[in-house]
């Protein structure tokens, strides 16, 4: 016998009563740890009861799901998302989506939310959008599904005048500084989207754009969301935005390109948590040809480095696709970035922690991303062994949100609003 969490006799007074128990053939706990084999979790409403490796389960009073000959994995997080934006990769329609009313777009953000469950995701992050359409979406269209699914908006992004932002945000006001934007336009956002450099070349390899906001004005704006409780996520590229970013106590650096082994040693010292959106680029390498090809392949390469190191280092990382940038597709697209990870040498159990544990620690849920007692009845089964993920997320046999079943093929119906709303634990 050799239990990780002893489950209860089932006559112990006050043991909470089973509601599920899921059988499945490997389990993936989400802390970073060894797989475990022929695992056995029980569900006690919406909280995980227990979780037991040792057998034999023959003999069970209560129905037992059958997940044997899959991998059980907490749900998701992608971390850094553009609802309003599909990756197709027609130019036009992407412009067309600039203008296009609230009821069009709302129909666009719901299907991506649609898109990101099915592959086991059970939250996202949104990073901005123009005309702050996901914000609106998460205000008005509560009640508008009963689609399950954690949704975090920072609304519209903040750039500085004249510079790189204007698609997912806006600047500050005339004779207002950040902080005074900040303070203006924070009701009913999660956190806040800074951009704090350019994008990166396809032409020009490594080039590094200059801080859009000093060190002063950054930090200020940071202290100011921090008064509101409100988190910052700041879009940076190149050693100099990165360093300012990173000293102005942001919370997570999004996209990191060319930040250097300096930066990344600040991140780990300060608990910065880095979101790297590396398959950004492997998208753009297999979309673009000649000279952008093959500084977008180099690029990717780059940032694999970079994650290798960050992994030598401790430095926490947190799944982000920037699923809704050109060829980086809502749901489908964190299989490419954690495989991006397991080219950079993790583990799978720890890959799928940055996708699960450290992205529910980036969006303040500390009941989600961890398969243990206490912790969320939500997890994902996957068919077949752990070897076979990330792609087998492509292959879900059952997503179970708050200790119930969730159908990922099912159609929602506008007639059927409930009070009970549109998200879950949406903190």
């Amino acid at each position: 016998m050799n239990p990780i969490n002893s489950l209860l006799p089932e006559d112990t007074p006050g043991r909470p009563p089973v509601s599920r128990r899921i059988r499945a053939g490997w389990l993936i706990d989400g802390r970073g740890g060894p797989v475990m084999k022929d695992v056995l979790v029980e569900f006690s409403g919406k909280t995980i009861h227990a979780v037991r490796s040792d057998g034999p389960w023959a003999g069970i009073s209560e129905p037992v799901i059958d997940h044997t000959a899959g991998t059980l994995i907490p749900g998701l997080i992608d971390a850094h998302v553009h609802l309003f934006m599909s990756g197709i990769e027609d130019v036009n329609l992407r412009k067309r989506f600039l203008s296009d009313p609230f009821e069009t777009a709302r129909e666009r953000i719901l299907r991506h939310l649609r898109k990101h469950l099915s592959f086991g995701i059970i939250g996202v992050r949104d990073g901005g959008d123009h005309n702050g359409f996901a914000h609106r979406f998460k205000k008005e269209c509560r009640f508008g599904s009963r689609l399950p699914i954690i949704l975090h908006v920072a609304g519209k992004a903040w750039h500085n005048v004249g510079r790189y932002g204007s698609l997912i945000g806006r600047s500050p006001g005339k004779n207002e500084d950040l902080a005074a934007g900040i303070l203006r336009e924070s009701s009913g956002i999660d956190h806040v989207k800074i951009l704090n450099s350019g994008i990166n070349s396809l032409i020009l390899y490594g080039k590094e754009t200059s801080p859009q906001f000093q060190i002063e004005e950054l930090r200020k704006g940071v202290d100011t969301a921090a008064s509101l409780g409100l988190p910052v996520m700041v879009h940076s590229n190149g050693k100099i935005p990165t360093e300012i970013a990173v000293s102005a106590g942001c919370s997570s650096i999004e996209h990191g390109f060319f930040m250097g082994t300096e930066n990344l040693d600040r991140m780990r010292d300060q608990d910065t948590i880095w979101v790297p959106t590396a398959c950004t680029m492997k998208a753009f390498s297999g979309l673009y040809s000649g000279k952008s090809r093959d500084v977008s392949a180099k690029t990717l390469e780059h940032q694999v480095d970079q994650i290798r190191y960050a992994r030598k280092i401790g430095l926490k990382i947190a799944v982000g696709s920037d699923s809704g940038s050109m060829g980086v597709h809502h749901g489908a697209s964190i299989m490419d970035e954690l495989s991006i990870l397991l080219d950079a040498g993790y583990p799978i159990q720890n890959a799928i922690e940055c996708a699960a544990r450290n992205g529910a620690l980036l969006l303040g849920l500390s009941d989600f991303g961890i398969i243990a007692p206490g912790k969320s009845a939500t997890v994902v089964a996957v068919t077949g062994p752990p070897d076979q993920l990330p792609w087998s997320l492509s292959r879900i046999s059952g997503i179970y949100i708050n200790g119930n079943p969730y159908n990922v093929d099912a159609q929602f119906r506008e007639d059927s609003i409930q009070d009970e709303g549109f998200f879950f634990n949406s903190g």
